[in-house]
């Protein structure tokens, strides 16, 4: 299992920060568990293609699966190095997980049919997946979705910001907790904000609310340049 196996190789500690959960959980398990039917639920094609034409065909999905395969594996990332850092089993985060898996299954189609469409303009029978009037609605459902994967995260990491006595949290630690919860505030944030655009531009100009997505990029550079030279200083001091 690469959980497993990431968790034995940084058993202890990783850049500064010591590993309260040592041990990969039931919770984890049926995490991934999850994740690996969501990935299922994205791959191009079940059935192997008959013809080379077919074959082509399918292939032309690759470049939506791969975006939403990052995706999804940026997320199993972000869960993984939760559970390392703090080792929570409360009931809180218990049910923060149960609401991402569940939020995580929900959002798996409208993601894989957004980029589809990106690669392709029509289905195979020639007919037009989406009309031009319920593009909006597409993008509010993306949105709302994004959005929501984030809040889960944001909560996550605020629970164990907020009990960071009791896991004796050093200020570095302290630091870092507060760093990822203002990444996945980012990351909520720029969504929402796609929402909103989607729900009030005119229809000529709804391509913003998707355009607005680059956002994420400049903040987060943004971010780790800032934060980054923070944590130097204090890492520096406690040294």
């Amino acid at each position: 299992m690469i959980r497993q196996a990431l968790a034995e190789k940084g058993r202890f500690a990783q850049d500064g920060f010591r590993f309260r959960g040592k041990e990969v959980s039931r919770v984890e398990g049926f995490s991934d568990c999850v994740l690996g039917f969501a990935l299922t639920l994205l791959v191009v094609s079940l059935e192997v293609p008959k013809t080379f034409d077919e074959m082509l065909k399918t292939m032309g999905g690759y470049a939506a699966f791969g975006i939403c395969f990052a995706f999804l594996i940026s997320i199993w990332f972000n869960h993984y190095t939760f559970f390392r850092r703090y080792g929570l089993q409360d009931n809180i985060t218990l049910a923060l997980n149960a609401a991402l898996l569940f939020v995580i299954l929900l959002f798996v189609y409208p993601l894989k049919f957004l980029f589809n469409n990106l690669v392709f303009t029509s289905s195979a029978s020639g007919e037009v997946p989406i009309r031009p009037e319920q593009i909006p609605q597409l993008f509010v459902i993306y949105g709302l979705g994004y959005a929501a994967v984030y809040i889960i995260l944001t909560l996550l990491y605020t629970h164990a910001y907020r009990q960071r006595a009791e896991l004796e949290l050093s200020p570095l630690e302290s630091f870092d907790t507060v760093n990822s919860i203002l990444g996945n505030l980012i990351s909520m944030t720029v969504p929402l904000l796609s929402v909103v655009l989607a729900m009030t531009l005119p229809l000529g100009s709804i391509a913003i609310a998707g355009w607005i997505y680059f956002l994420l990029a400049i903040f987060k550079t943004a971010q780790g340049a800032i934060m980054g030279r923070r944590r130097r200083k204090l890492l520096a001091a406690s040294a």
